[in-house]
């Protein structure tokens, strides 16, 4: 970035290195907070309404009031990708319960929120790895029971990070009772060798994920029957195709699992398709 980086914070757009969050705040203190990532493609944020929606969602999970309207959270992350001169990468917005002492029990009402927003320039549509295909490992899931908040209280997916960028792999699928669950920042998807997309279907146990709920729109267009299920590890091994989505991934070909080949060893046609599709989507704005 030529400019200085600018980040947005209760209310003020303020240069990086002088915005502050006290040590009381409830996100650093109990992770009690929710936050969510909007891509941004050819300086346009993408697939955004649904984004804010489910933010919307998630505070209402935790009894936060949402502190902005529709029209205020857009117009906000519009301005600070504009001064922050963000062609390409993401906008990373945060709604924590506030600042009051330490307490478990919610701070009185009326407490005001912690809202923070701050952009990254991250190559989102080129990026080489669609081109070959992404390694994955597969590990425990962890996590708590209610997977559908989008809560800052990630530690379980950073643990199942770190074990990725051990491994020298991008990603870990997560997996509990032998069925894969999602990745650790990502929705997990096979083809089988029949044309039909497996996906779980939607519950607490995985995040309801915006660039998934896309694809799905977009399976038949790339001749694709669909079933929302359980897959087993063994079957994900067996698939003709196997793939990750997410806003900064956007749709991520899955060439090895654990050390084993899936499909050719090499991005499918299926998933190419979906993910040209979707970039098309992307950059029309729907």
């Amino acid at each position: 970035m030529s400019n200085p980086r600018i980040v947005y914070l209760n209310g003020d757009f303020l240069p990086f290195d002088e915005a502050r969050v006290p040590i009381m705040d409830r996100g650093f203190l109990f992770a009690d907070g929710i936050y969510e990532v909007s891509a941004i493609l050819d300086g346009r944020l993408v697939d955004n309404e649904a984004h804010l929606a489910r933010l919307d969602r998630s505070l209402g999970e935790i009894d936060i009031a949402n502190p902005h309207t529709l029209g205020e959270w857009v117009a906000l992350q519009t301005e600070l990708v504009a001064r922050n001169g963000v062609a390409e990468g993401l906008v990373y917005m945060q709604v924590t319960r506030g600042v009051f002492e330490r307490d478990f029990a919610y701070p009185p009402a009326g407490t005001r929120p912690t809202v923070m927003m701050f952009t990254q320039e991250k190559t989102v549509a080129a990026n080489p790895l669609a081109a070959k295909g992404a390694r994955v490992i597969t590990v425990p899931d962890l996590r708590w029971k209610r997977r559908d908040i989008k809560s800052v209280a990630l530690l379980a997916q950073v643990l199942a990070k770190q074990q990725a960028a051990a491994a020298g792999v991008a990603e870990a699928w997560m997996v509990e009772d032998d069925a894969v669950t999602e990745g650790s920042s990502s929705t997990a998807f096979i083809v089988t060798a029949g044309g039909t997309l497996v996906t779980r279907p939607l519950s607490t146990a995985l995040l309801p994920g915006i660039t998934r709920q896309a694809v799905l729109r977009l399976a038949a267009e790339a001749g694709l029957a669909l079933e929302e299920r359980l897959f087993s590890v063994a079957e994900a091994l067996a698939a003709q195709e196997a793939f990750y989505t997410s806003a900064s991934a956007f749709v991520m070909p899955v060439v090895e699992l654990d050390g084993k080949t899936i499909g050719t060893g090499a991005p499918g046609p299926h998933t190419r398709r979906l993910r040209e599709l979707y970039l098309e989507l992307a950059r029309a704005g729907t």
